[in-house]
């Protein structure tokens, strides 16, 4: 007599980190909402060119509002362009932060690493959108201050280069490197009025490196050129690319490694389609070091307290360590003033 078969065993799925199945949503998400790309790209540009600069020091809390930023794709862009030029202080700044895409921290390694996601090394500086049009370029930082307008190379972006429609513009997602005084560009948002918010991120930095050198915006700093432009090197996340991108040398200081999914369309405000990862060793901002360059025993920290009680780091994207209770702080507030 044959033994009875043995019980099936059932069938258990992998688990799935609470990143990777925002990452599925959000790639769900962009194929269903693709939205008038060349009228976001042509608000985005008017704005960055006419919003008055905002009064600095105001930090305000600028967590991802889903539901105020379905209401903002819901409006007309022209109306959206027009309200963002009347913004002021912590308003702008909330405002122009949420038109770059930033990454989350790297939790987990996403399923599919070396076959659908790119690497590289982010510059050390300041992440700033620049815009060129109408023989004209400014950069501006993400509470909305202009970090310089100047001549350059881009189309448009001096009186001696102007080709093409008056109108027509670009914008470079750029990383400001302070010590050669150069942009690197991280990112592509539009070229010569051509909107890219609704391609992958894998056709983005193609263009990125071929559009450069259709210009002569790499070339050192002249006249009418004063900034030089350069595209980082984009590496697979192949062994040999996170090799390269995490311990190769660069013409820049390292602050961190950055990974894009290459499905990823230019998805303004927070994403896990992107994420963010650092350690001593790609990054100088991780530990504090004494004059002597020690590491001291114990580690200071600035925490920023926000509207709802969270303590937050300076990061981008920011780091939650706690959150205080509204009594507290009330209480707190309340005795600093006595």
């Amino acid at each position: 007599m044959a033994p009875p078969p043995e019980p099936r065993r059932p069938y258990k799925r992998p688990a799935i980190s609470d990143q990777q199945r925002r990452r599925d949503l959000a790639l769900q998400a962009q194929s269903a909402r693709r939205a008038d790309a060349q009228a976001r790209a042509r608000a985005l540009a008017s704005s960055l060119l006419t919003t008055p600069t905002p009064p600095a020091a105001t930090h305000r809390h600028e967590e991802e509002d889903e539901h105020e930023e379905e209401e903002e794709h819901g409006h007309n862009i022209a109306d959206v362009a027009a309200a963002a030029s009347k913004l002021r202080s912590s308003d702008a700044r909330r405002w122009f932060a949420r038109q770059i895409m930033l990454p989350e921290w790297m939790v987990d390694a996403p399923p599919h690493l070396a076959s659908d996601w790119h690497v590289f090394a982010r510059p050390s500086g300041k992440r700033c959108l620049v815009v060129s049009s109408n023989g004209m370029t400014i950069s501006r930082v993400r509470n909305g201050s202009i970090l310089h307008r100047f001549p350059s190379a881009l189309p448009n972006g001096s009186k001696r280069d102007i080709s093409g429609p008056a109108s027509s513009y670009s914008i470079l997602d750029c990383i400001f490197h302070e010590p050669d005084q150069t942009y690197y560009i991280i990112d592509m948002i539009c070229w010569r009025g051509y909107p890219l918010y609704d391609c992958t991120a894998e056709f983005r930095f193609f263009w990125v490196n071929s559009k450069l050198t259709e210009t002569s915006a790499g070339d050192p700093p002249s006249t009418y050129h004063r900034y030089r432009f350069r595209a980082v090197p984009i590496y697979e996340c192949t062994l040999e690319g996170l090799q390269a991108a995490y311990s190769g040398s660069t013409s820049y200081v390292k602050d961190g490694l950055l990974f894009y999914n290459k499905h990823a369309h230019y998805q303004a405000g927070i994403t896990p389609l992107t994420l963010v990862w650092k350690d001593e060793t790609c990054s100088q901002y991780v530990i504090d070091t004494d004059s002597k360059g020690e590491v001291p025993n114990e580690q200071h920290l600035v925490l920023e307290l926000q509207e709802d009680g969270k303590l937050v780091t300076s990061d981008d994207p920011p780091v939650v360590f706690g959150s205080l209770d509204k009594e507290f702080i009330q209480k707190g507030i309340f005795s600093a003033l006595l």
